[in-house]
């Protein structure tokens, strides 16, 4: 920007979330200028994903004050000194994984979390330790380098990539989280091969994503499970094969699953619920000797696993995948020139559309699954 633009601070309408187990409050924050290496951006359109909605539940803890969301599409703002790879009017994801090509993820082949994240320490702050949010006189938590439940957030250079101008952002919003959350733990994590046999456990938005690689890459069978039954013809549509309700079984959902693959098991199953309970179900559902399960749903803070060691010995797989194992500046340009040369939908996934000032309606959509992906405009 130079010095010869003046860079005042914002005052705009922010959702807080200021205690757990509340609803958020719809307040006027003021958004500081963006300081040397930061980026000021107005957002456009913002998804509601579970994750948001586990810090409220108590359930990911992080500390309130807080401007929730992660999960966008907006227009640069502005820009501090030094920030070369945007520039005002630019369109942009924001990336709550950030990648700054420089830490031990960013230069392996093989890494794709940032040291500079902030999903693992949850300081809720800027790189250099503080906020650019204030309300009331007190200053706002960052959200996993984000923050996007409000018409203006500033974020690390590290933390944003520019898309293309032409791509519609109330429907790309998804690749900041969801879609490539979800369909990268196939493609990217679990390196899925065609002609194999999967189960996804929870057909949310990050679930059905999941599917939809899957099914990109070929599989035979891919097994959706949840206990709604209503995600069940979405999953259909866009690519499980069977459907699959624990509730209507006696026996535990991974015997089921052998049942249903003549005693083999699966050859990879995602868990993208969050839950210690089904992520143990979904290890015991894949191949004793060559399975590979993929954990992509937040866990509790506060939670541990307990499981036969046996099941790891036989020669099974497990991992994590964090959005998606795609490095987060090099993959979403990319992935949302895939979604303009139509290599996937994201319509599906879009069930409700509010405006910004419904965002507790949204919420409540969720809770009650009633919604896959509602997505907020200003």
């Amino acid at each position: 920007m130079g010095t010869d633009v003046q860079i005042v601070v914002i005052k705009c309408k922010a959702a807080v979330a200021w205690e757990v187990k509340k609803p958020m409050v719809i307040e006027q924050i003021e958004v500081a200028p963006p300081k040397a290496h930061e980026v000021r951006i107005k957002i456009v359109a913002t998804g509601i994903c579970r994750s948001d909605d586990h810090v409220l539940s108590g359930a990911f803890a992080m500390p309130l004050p807080m401007v929730l969301g992660h999960e966008a599409a907006g227009v640069v703002e502005s820009v501090g000194e030094g920030v070369t790879c945007v520039k005002p009017g630019d369109h942009v994801i924001p990336l709550f994984v950030p990648q700054c090509g420089n830490c031990s993820s960013c230069r392996s082949t093989k890494g794709n979390l940032c040291s500079q994240n902030d999903l693992s320490e949850g300081s809720g702050l800027m790189p250099d330790g503080t906020s650019r949010f204030t309300c009331k006189g007190k200053n706002l938590h960052h959200f996993i380098s984000t923050s996007t439940f409000t018409e203006y957030t500033v974020v690390h250079e590290t933390s944003v990539v520019k898309i293309d101008a032409s791509a519609p952002l109330e429907k790309v919003c998804l690749i900041g989280c969801g879609f490539s959350t979800g369909y990268g733990a196939a493609v990217q994590t679990a390196k899925v091969e065609r002609g194999t046999t999967c189960a996804v456990f929870g057909l949310g938005g990050v679930g059905l994503s999941a599917v939809m690689g899957c099914k990109s890459v070929g599989a035979s069978r891919i097994f959706g499970v949840d206990i709604n039954k209503s995600k069940f013809p979405k999953a259909k549509e866009l690519g499980a094969t069977d459907c699959v309700n624990p509730l209507d079984y006696k026996k535990p959902i991974n015997e089921v699953l052998f049942d249903l693959t003549d005693g083999e098991g699966v050859d990879y199953s995602f868990e993208v619920i969050g839950r210690t309970d089904t992520m143990t179900a979904a290890l015991a559902s894949c191949h004793q000797n060559y399975g590979t399960s993929v954990i992509v749903g937040v866990p509790p803070s506060a939670s541990e696993i307990a499981f036969d060691p046996m099941l790891l010995f036989t020669g099974r797989t497990w991992k994590g995948s964090v959005f998606g194992g795609w490095k987060s500046k090099d993959s979403v340009p990319k992935l949302v020139s895939d979604f303009i040369g139509k290599k996937f939908v994201l319509d599906p996934l879009i069930t409700h559309t509010l405006p910004f000032e419904k965002i507790n309606e949204g919420f409540e959509l969720l809770r009650s699954g009633k919604s896959i992906r509602t997505v907020l405009t200003f």
